[in-house]
């Protein structure tokens, strides 16, 4: 592997208490410096402000929400050309290769992410000086580390399939150039050991916001036996959160993706952002803190008065018309999910929206979710967006135990009918949408509702792959080729890493 991707950037975060502005993530790059082993982790603060360092590169992997739905029938690139935003387009046109900057970012945040994690394992007993640092809140701390270091491995290993695995310590140079890719089992057994030993570490209750709990680790877990068609434990051990009580559905589908419904009563696991931060890397894949992928759902040149509450943007990761069809009527998620900027524009004639049409696989349509509202950025606009990804939702821990139970060798159909249809009776205020359905028809029902209560989040691309849906669903689509993405060509040239087939 090139030492440019996994090397230990050891970027040291101040950890800052909650304020009205400032999330736990923020923290002051003055006090940024370079380090070496010997310099560090003497104290419980050095242990302490390590592991936020670990969250970061979760920040950087942005792009794998919009890459999710424009891989799928969801959504297209948009843009203002088909040179816009090249890489993006490509995925979506099935064009991709193995040189594609976003496919690039999305390997190296992930394997920087893990160095991290890797570092603090590797010191976890003693540091290099031999000394043992105990604290209180230590094995807890450690919790978080292996729930992280699972996380980027998990991300790697959906997008890429068998990837390089190393978890002793982080690499250096000369190790890394001899790493070869571990086969995908190898990968997803050391994910389950990392969220195991989360599970017994973390509390189920974090003071601050944003970091992980043994409930987010059981969700993550449930869903790697999920991806690997273990269902009856994927069942069991999704329904340790359900059955905790800790989580519920907000009666406001709508507010969940407002700034005041970030890590609410549905949030298992939100990946954290920030509009604090005041420096930027506009070629690289560790921008900031700011979350850049809500820049890019932001409709182009959009401007009206100043009660018109959204903010402009790039017109890409569009919504498509197949999409919004899927939504039947009396589904309130559908408005939710899918702004039709004209009947927006001619319901609210008081704002006086004007805007520039999309001029590339225009559909009219934007996504709601994520739409740049003003007063969420700061500083360099389009890189510094506070808004949170919802990477684990209740309703989707709701809806993969509702499979896992379905698809298990010894179904329970009535409980996954159960789950299934408490997210329906949400999205449409009644219980005349319940799914009777059982065996395979129910399994169809809830792949469907995954795609309409999880749109715009990232996850369809994904579903279509493990479900085998994908070749019968997205046209460009080969199979034995598209279930994966490439290798990045630098990991090829300077490690010698076999190439995914087909590329």
């Amino acid at each position: 592997m090139n030492y440019r991707i996994i090397k230990l950037f050891t970027l040291l975060l101040v950890v800052t208490l909650f304020t009205a502005c400032k999330k736990w993530v923020d923290y002051d790059p003055h006090e940024d410096f370079r380090t070496t082993e010997l310099d560090y982790l003497k104290s419980e603060s050095d242990y302490r402000t390590m592991t936020i360092s670990a969250y970061s590169p979760l920040q950087w992997l942005n792009q794998e929400v919009p890459v999710g739905d424009i891989a799928s029938d969801n959504a297209v690139t948009g843009g203002e050309s088909a040179s816009d935003v090249l890489s993006l387009q490509q995925i979506d046109d099935y064009t991709h290769t193995a040189v594609n900057s976003t496919l690039t970012e999305l390997w190296k945040a992930a394997y920087e992410g893990i160095n991290r994690a890797n570092y603090l394992h590797q010191y976890k007993g003693a540091n290099s000086a031999g000394q043992t640092v105990n604290f209180a809140g230590k094995d807890a701390l450690y919790g978080e580390v292996y729930f992280l270091r699972a996380y980027y491995y998990f991300h790697l290993v959906r997008m890429f399939g068998d990837v390089p695995l190393f978890t002793d310590k982080r690499l250096s140079l000369s190790e890394s150039k001899s790493l070869q890719r571990a086969p995908k089992a190898d990968v997803y057994a050391q994910i389950e050991a990392d969220l195991t030993a989360a599970i017994e570490a973390l509390p189920p209750i974090q003071v601050q916001k944003g970091r992980a709990t043994k409930y987010a680790a059981q969700a993550l877990l449930g869903k790697v036996y999920l991806y690997q068609s273990k269902f009856a434990q994927a069942a069991a051990m999704l329904e340790n959160v359900i059955n905790s009580n800790a989580y519920s559905l907000v009666q406001d589908f709508g507010s969940i993706f407002l700034a005041s419904g970030e890590n609410g009563p549905e949030s298992v696991f939100e990946i954290q952002y920030s509009n604090a931060s005041p420096y930027y890397n506009w070629g690289g894949y560790n921008r900031g803190q700011g979350n850049y992928a809500v820049q890019q759902t932001g409709i182009r040149g959009l401007n009206g008065s100043a009660a018109m509450p959204y903010a402009p943007g790039w017109s890409t990761n569009l919504p498509t018309q197949n999409l919004a069809a899927a939504y039947t009527a009396g589904d309130r998620r559908k408005a939710v999910t899918v702004l039709d900027i004209e009947a927006y524009k001619a319901a609210n004639p008081a704002f006086n929206v004007t805007y520039q049409v999309a001029p590339y696989k225009n559909t009219g349509l934007y996504n709601q979710k994520y739409m740049p509202r003003k007063g969420e950025t700061s500083g360099q606009l389009e890189l510094n967006y506070l808004n949170n990804f919802r990477t684990i939702r209740f309703a989707d821990v709701l809806l993969m135990a509702a499979e896992a139970y379905n698809r298990s060798a010894t179904p329970n159909d009535a409980k996954a009918q159960s789950y299934l249809n408490r997210v329906r009776e949400r999205a449409f205020g009644d219980a005349t949408h319940n799914i009777t359905a059982t065996g395979a028809a129910l399994t169809q029902a809830i792949w469907n509702e995954r795609r309409l209560e999880l749109a715009m989040e990232g996850h369809r691309f994904f579903d279509l792959v493990r479900t085998g849906q994908a070749a019968t669903v997205l046209p460009g689509f080969v199979t034995g080729k598209h279930e994966v993405f490439p290798i990045p060509q630098d990991e090829v040239n300077v490690s010698g890493l076999t190439q995914n087939n087909g590329y």
